[in-house]
């Protein structure tokens, strides 16, 4: 098979190839969903023999997932560190006139290779994308070995689909990535947010009362991918951002059936139009977020063509809890985009968004402070600059901080420093995945302000767990478990698990009894958490509360409910399942040989429940 990435993992050793077939439906995906939690990410994997046990269909194209999934792989798709890619944007912005024969020819010389960043647009006449055309397509299933990931999935979803737009005016291009629903008779459902530059383009068309051209472009280089996961500002087409990373133009070609252009070299195109007035209900879907999305109405493109090379791969990610591919795609955005960043926030030092706080639910951000309320001042002005402004939660600590990415460090020092009465509350724009709210796309947020110092020690009647469970049992019976974390630091973290039978609120009078052992308490339900498990917790913590409802504060403690709402809480939306593989699928392919895990594993990631 000539493929350059194929070719590219096998050289470095980055590539299981699975020669077994297996099926379309849950089988590829669980066994790629558990290689995303070994160390580094695993492999990327090749299923060469992709197969529809429900039809009866055997594809000849393989399928290639985890393209993206560790450090290294990631360094080899770039082909350069992407610190040297920040340096030259942070170059660029700061840019001056050199002085000097030597230092002018060499800053011209840098200046002129920047004519990569804009792409070529032609009509290629043997396009690869454009080797083998089929029109009148009322399956794509027929064609590409699309996959259905989680078992309450709405059905098979395209993931990593490279979706070109443009403006009514046709002055503003995008490429997004967003997942596409597979319908009857030749539809893809968009799943399009309402802060994304293709919906923007949609009430366009809307108002104009005119189709919107849409082609989705898959495979190829897999910078094209990336590029699509860019947060980039509106206006700019990403695949300019390809030619400043690569150093070479991008090469689009025109779309046999709509008026837009893609890469040239992508595995597979699908072409069409959106009809403004035609909507369809879409999900749900096992999202990046470990939960279900419900189910909602969104824009439907109607299928033109589809186009593909004479020997496609099928490219695909696969999203549920975390760690997953995302982990090592979000890292090289955080390095990529920092400069920008520092435009709105100059005295910002560094930021991380740990994959487990699930990107938009957490930030970390290291500040050089200057006066009081410098980090709120910072946090105001994140929260209103493009993707940031999704970010729920917001942690600010000082230079004196350990690195960002040494996370036990990192939460040592926050705990020696909180102060109870200066925990900030707000309320803004959510990430539209976000389910904790009892609004849409809004809710509560919350900032830490860590950079003022040591805060005196509090006294605390340190218990060992079983004590403290048997203290907390008398206050709460329905408690399960009890395990602390941090008890070496003024403010321990104390877990628990109930099986919750009233709202958190109505006993958090009652729990201040117990505040001289405890003062930071996070509640969970008893199924699926382990109050061992501090990765899982902060997950699962970070993506179920909402923080004007779910915190309670006294003046030296604080009670975190994370647990699912529901009635009791006043909760009017249907709480969402997270995502659990089937474990009767695991162990069948355990018993195949294609997979290798043990309980433990299963547990660590709660890969399925218990």
């Amino acid at each position: 098979m000539n493929n350059e990435t194929i070719k590219l993992l096998q050289d470095a050793n980055e590539l299981r190839i699975i020669n077994e077939p297996l099926d379309i439906n849950l089988e590829i995906a669980h066994i790629a969903y558990l290689e995303m939690k070994k160390p580094e990410g695993g492999k990327a994997l090749l299923f060469t023999h992709p197969i529809c046990k429900k039809t009866g269909k055997t594809y000849n194209a393989p399928i290639l997932i985890n393209i993206f999934g560790s450090h290294k792989r990631c360094g080899l798709i770039f082909g350069v560190d992407t610190d040297k890619i920040a340096g030259k944007i942070e170059m660029l912005m700061h840019y001056k006139p050199p002085k000097g024969v030597i230092a002018k020819l060499k800053s011209l010389l840098e200046l002129s290779s920047l004519r990569a960043v804009f792409p070529s647009r032609k009509i290629y006449k043997n396009a690869p994308c454009q080797e083998i055309v089929h029109k009148n397509i009322t399956d794509p299933m027929q064609i590409m070995p699309i996959l259905t990931t989680w078992k309450f999935d709405g059905g098979p979803f395209i993931t990593m689909g490279q979706v070109f737009t443009e403006s009514l005016d046709g002055t503003k291009q995008n490429v997004g990535m967003y997942r596409l629903q597979i319908y009857d008779n030749g539809k893809l459902g968009l799943h399009w947010q309402i802060h994304k530059d293709s919906n923007h383009f949609f009430h366009e068309y809307k108002k104009a009362g005119r189709k919107m051209p849409v082609s989705i472009a898959l495979g190829g280089d897999p910078l094209y991918t990336w590029c699509a996961t860019a947060p980039l500002p509106i206006g700019m087409f990403e695949m300019m951002l390809y030619g400043f990373v690569r150093g070479k133009s991008a090469k689009l070609t025109k779309c046999l059936t709509n008026n837009l252009y893609i890469p040239h070299d992508v595995d597979y195109a699908i072409e069409g139009f959106v009809d403004p007035e035609e909507i369809m209900t879409e999900g749900p879907f096992g999202d990046h977020t470990g939960y279900y999305t419900p189910r909602e109405p969104y824009p439907v493109l109607n299928i033109e063509c589809i186009t593909h090379k004479k020997e496609p791969v099928f490219y695909a990610t696969v999203v549920g809890k975390p760690p997953i591919e995302d982990k090592y795609m979000g890292y090289a955005t955080e390095r990529i985009f920092l400069p920008l960043i520092k435009t709105t926030c100059p005295d910002l030092v560094d930021y991380a968004m740990p994959e487990n706080g699930v990107f938009h639910n957490l930030i970390i951000a290291k500040l050089k402070t200057l006066y009081p309320s410098h980090a709120k001042q910072t946090m105001h002005a994140l929260w209103g600059v493009g993707q940031m402004s999704f970010v729920k939660h917001a942690v600010f600590v000082g230079t004196d901080a350990p690195s960002l990415r040494d996370y036990d460090a990192l939460i040592r020092y926050c705990l020696d420093r909180v102060d109870y009465s200066d925990i900030f509350k707000s309320f803004g724009v959510l990430d539209a995945l976000d389910h904790s709210s009892d609004g849409y796309a809004q809710g509560g947020k919350l900032g830490l302000d860590m950079t003022k110092g040591i805060v005196k020690s509090r006294n605390i009647e340190l218990l060992d767990n079983k004590t403290l469970y048997e203290k907390f049992v008398q206050i709460l019976p329905e408690t399960t478990q009890v395990f602390q974390h941090y008890t070496d630091t003024p403010n321990p973290i104390c877990i628990i698990k109930i099986r919750k039978n009233r709202s958190v609120g109505s006993i958090f009078e009652s729990l201040k009894n117990i505040k001289n052992s405890a003062k930071i308490i996070i509640i969970l339900d008893d199924k699926n958490n382990d109050a061992t498990n501090g990765y899982m917790v902060l997950w699962r913590t970070v993506n179920n509360i909402d923080t004007l409802r779910d915190i309670y504060i006294d003046s030296e403690f604080v009670v975190v409910d994370a647990t699912a709402k529901n009635e009791l809480d006043d909760y009017k939306k249907e709480w969402p399942l997270d995502t659990v593989c089937d474990r009767e699928i695991l162990d069948n392919l355990k018993t195949k040989g294609v997979l290798e895990f043990d309980e433990k594993l299963l547990r660590d990631f709660g890969i399925s429940e218990f």
